[in-house]
């Protein structure tokens, strides 16, 4: 069987395309704004529609391009970066953490794996905190975070036994412990019908998973299962967060 080498193969027009639609977004566009219908747009460039259709969809999956339903094609904001390769450690909650809204908080039974991650037993209730994230209007991640009552010993006895109060109080009695480190973990993943529906895509979308384990007193103190919509998110490395080469704009997570 013969080879193909790659290298003389020339690029799709679609792609090609892709690449021109980009640097008007770029220059001519403006975070929001509405793209003239498919008609004039093909006519613009001189290609076929359905040239046209493939070249948007791609921009629409690297997150680039919006299609809201009774309102047309928009310019999306630009990606959240996503510190994960940072020094600095901190609790979920405090200061430094504040683009995260909590939702609700409510005593679960964890799954056999984060309870063996927490070292707590199988049938042992954790508190289970919900967060989201949400940038320009949009959701772009959903948290939960699993936090063993030994963890919050002192968590004050409310009538709210969940709720975003609920979930505030969990967050504000991890801020007593003395944080001694936490370590990170990213995998691409697939949308599960409840990142789905929070995160406003289709079960099965590409998504990010963002795993980090708070220690103290030699234990882990809370694990935080965190997923981000891989076509608004960016994941970021070093101590400030910051990226020196990249494709297009982006924003800086706190």
């Amino acid at each position: 069987m013969g080879t193909t080498q790659l290298e003389t193969v020339p690029e799709p027009k679609y792609w090609q395309l892709k690449t021109v639609l980009s640097e008007a977004l770029d220059s001519e566009f403006t975070v929001g704004e509405i793209l003239p219908n498919e008609r004039d747009l093909a006519a613009r460039f001189g290609v076929a529609r359905a040239t046209l259709r493939q070249a948007l969809e791609q921009l629409e999956l690297e997150g680039r391009l919006q299609r809201r339903r009774g309102v047309g094609t928009t310019v999306a904001p630009p990606r959240v970066g996503v510190p994960v390769g940072t020094a600095r450690h901190t609790w979920p909650g405090g200061p430094a953490d504040d683009a995260w809204e909590p939702m609700d908080s409510a005593l679960t039974v964890p799954a056999g794996s984060v309870a063996a991650a927490l070292d707590t037993g199988r049938d042992e209730p954790v508190h289970t905190v919900r967060r989201s994230r949400v940038s320009h209007g949009r959701p772009v991640a959903a948290e939960l975070l699993y936090v063993p009552a030994a963890s919050v010993p002192d968590l004050p006895a409310t009538d709210a036994s969940s709720g975003a109060a609920r979930a505030r109080a969990v967050l504000r009695e991890l801020q007593r412990l003395e944080l001694e480190g936490q370590d990170r973990a990213v995998e691409l993943g697939s949308a599960r019908a409840d990142d789905a529906r929070e995160l406003d895509r289709l079960p099965g979308a590409p998504v990010l998973v963002v795993t980090t384990r708070f220690f103290t007193e030699g234990r882990t103190a809370a694990l935080s299962v965190a997923t981000y919509r891989a076509d608004t998110c960016r994941l970021t490395f070093g101590d400030t967060g910051g990226v020196e080469i990249h494709d297009g704009p982006e924003v800086q997570a706190p």
